[in-house]
């Protein structure tokens, strides 16, 4: 855990291998793998609650985009292995995220009330248009409404987890690569660097949430993007800033004071939180560490040193008083 915490928080100014940088590999150890386990090492690390993402499950719904019947199976059978073997909320301490894919309507709802009836408090929701029978559609567009308002009723929070949200196409439109598969970890070009950093998923994603109503139609809805850093967030309120002085008829509200009320954002360690604080207010931040993944921290606990200067109630908000409330 946390082999990449300084390669990401100074660079790779030696041009070090993946391999130099991550060392030698470790043997999962049963609190990688077993909730039970999981407490001890919380207790050990000082860690009273934590949220648990399965990541991978982001890739099912891009795979399968042509066979929207199989991305329901495929996602509520882990779903079942998940609850199984985690449940969704583990001794109040350990919040399991069950996965909510969105392309047949009815099946999302029903999927929802199945994870909702065996105590989920939160659900992931990929950051990327929705696959269907007739093409690719925004989660936010007036149709899926009925699911969220019950979302919205059962007083959920939403995470948006980085994922395979489908945009390898088009950096490989650039690149003249033909195969869309995502290879996140197998280097690429400079111009994937480039582009790769910018956040365009989770822009366009919270773009539309806010731009397409959603929010606005469900001002109660509580969004968390995570995984996805920081750096996106100010450009992306100065360009609604610009779109509401120039185009304030296309928006019922406006779309700053809407991020500020219904989004949650997880900053990067290697980040700016303290900045992001100053931002959004410190209701609006979260305190997470990717633990206990090689690119996320040693010791969680230490994201609070780069809180350093706010005030002793905004560091508690910060480091677990907002995901509480």
């Amino acid at each position: 855990p946390g082999a990449q915490e300084e390669y990401f928080k100074v660079g790779n100014p030696d041009g070090k291998s993946r391999r130099e940088i991550m060392g030698k590999a470790i043997e999962s150890p049963p609190a990688f793998r077993e909730p039970g386990p999981r407490l001890e090492l919380m207790d050990e690390l000082g860690l009273d609650r934590a949220l648990m993402w399965p990541t991978l499950a982001s890739l099912v719904e891009e795979r399968l985009r042509d066979d929207v019947d199989a991305i329901h199976a495929v996602i509520h059978a882990l779903n079942q292995w998940m609850h199984e073997t985690w449940t969704f909320n583990y001794e109040n301490r350990i919040f399991p995220t069950p996965v909510i894919t969105l392309p047949i309507l009815d099946e999302a709802i029903k999927e929802l009330e199945w994870v909702t009836e065996r105590g989920a408090k939160i659900i992931l929701v990929r950051p990327a248009p929705v696959p269907g029978l007739r093409g690719m559609r925004s989660f936010a567009l007036p149709e899926f409404d009925p699911f969220w308002e019950l979302v919205q009723e059962k007083d959920l929070v939403v995470g948006m987890h980085a994922s395979d949200s489908g945009y390898q196409r088009y950096i490989n439109e650039w690149e003249g690569v033909r195969d869309d598969e995502m290879t996140p970890f197998k280097g690429g070009s400079g111009f994937a660097a480039i582009v790769g950093h910018a956040g365009r998923p989770i822009i366009d994603t919270m773009a539309s949430a806010i731009g397409h109503g959603l929010c606005s139609r469900f001002p109660r809805l509580k969004i968390a993007p995570v995984e996805n850093g920081s750096n996106w967030v100010r450009p992306l309120l100065r360009d609604m800033e610009h779109a509401y002085e120039f185009n304030p008829h296309l928006f019922e509200e406006d779309p700053v004071a809407v991020f500020k009320r219904n989004i949650f954002v997880h900053p990067f360690h290697e980040e700016n939180p303290k900045g992001l604080v100053d931002l959004l207010g410190a209701d609006n931040v979260l305190f997470g560490s990717d633990y206990p993944h090689p690119e996320g921290m040693s010791d969680p606990i230490t994201f609070v040193d780069d809180l350093d200067g706010l005030s002793d109630e905004d560091v508690a908000k910060v480091m677990g008083g907002n995901l509480s409330r």
